[in-house]
């Protein structure tokens, strides 16, 4: 086809579509003759994005502190973005299902790898005093791993592990969700008090946690995997898929996570609180919580086991790097 005739169709088409929107093209055309062209720090609005790291001391370590933990809320939302797409899918293809678990999967590597940032990259002596700028503000907080972990399973696999036999989908969304295991890493376990940062995290997030739940109520990308045909459900991709997604949310990312915490917060033998007054040594344990978003992969040995080697391994003092 020649230049012109390419031209031609383009335009025809373009007509096209307008006419059938009840659009008129030539206002759209004369918008694009006055339309600046675009940059590259427009398009990803770059400018504004170099300015939202606003330290509170004047230690300089705490702008990577908060880098970091504003790139890992990015790849969270890349994690939900690819979430959402496989709970509203409605074809149940194997590939699209594979595909989707294999980019969760990636993002979660990049950010369990990229954890070293915090371990190794700020001076513990900084840390320590602009931690306290912090206060009562903590990474538990995050309110997209709690959507991530929302929209992977349903709520009773969330219950904390000592209820969760008390407790199935006959339940309530805010029964399940009173009964949620981190809620317990906030709480004074003498008092049952709850700390300031769970209370602040509950008044601001709660409507949404639970609308969420109730939007994905069986259609969790657990659900949607249980529903696929049985000789679909059997591929050995798609379970190898699923229980590294497990293993890099479950275990591997609160480890990395612990990893950091020992770093900065244990002295000799004892262990300071997290800013938010969170209970870190027994909640970041991926034993201590046996959180696992798709539990009928494994066998009731491996779910009875789940996650202890690596923690033992964090628990050695001798595998603590200072």
């Amino acid at each position: 086809m020649k230049r012109d005739e390419r031209i031609e169709s383009q335009i025809n088409k373009l007509e096209e579509k307008y006419r059938d929107s009840g659009q008129d093209l030539s206002s759209y055309l004369d918008g694009l003759l006055y339309q600046r062209y675009l940059t590259y720090w427009d398009y990803v609005h770059l400018d504004t994005l170099l300015s939202l790291q606003v330290p509170r001391t004047y230690f300089p370590d705490e702008e990577i502190f908060i880098m970091y933990h504003q790139i890992t809320e990015l790849f969270f939302k890349l994690i939900l973005h690819e979430q959402k797409q496989l709970v509203d899918d409605k074809t149940q293809a194997l590939d699209f299902f594979i595909q989707k678990a294999n980019r969760i999967n990636n993002y979660f590597k990049a950010l369990t790898s990229s954890f070293g940032i915090m371990i190794h990259g700020m001076q513990q002596e900084q840390f320590m005093h602009y931690r306290m700028a912090l206060l009562p503000a903590s990474g538990f907080q995050s309110v997209q791993y709690r959507m991530i972990e929302i929209y992977a399973t349903p709520l009773e696999n969330l219950v904390h592990h000592t209820e969760r036999e008390k407790f199935s989908e006959e339940h309530s969304i805010e029964e399940l969700y009173d009964h949620i295991y981190w809620k317990k890493g906030a709480t004074d376990l003498k008092t049952g008090e709850k700390t300031l940062t769970l209370k602040q995290f509950e008044y601001r997030y709660t409507p949404r946690l639970i609308r969420i739940a109730k939007q994905v109520k069986g259609n969790t990308i657990y659900h949607k995997y249980l529903q696929l045909p049985e000789k679909v459900r059997e591929n050995p991709e798609l379970i190898g898929a699923l229980k590294r997604l497990d293993i890099n949310a479950n275990v591997n990312w609160p480890l990395m996570h612990m990893g950091s915490a020992y770093r900065y917060l244990k002295k000799e033998n004892s262990a300071i609180e997290a800013t938010g007054g969170t209970n870190w040594k027994q909640y970041l344990p991926p034993s201590f919580q046996r959180i696992i978003f798709f539990p009928t992969l494994y066998s009731e040995e491996e779910l009875q086991n789940w996650g202890k080697q690596w923690v033992e391994h964090m628990f050695n003092p001798e595998n603590i790097e200072e």
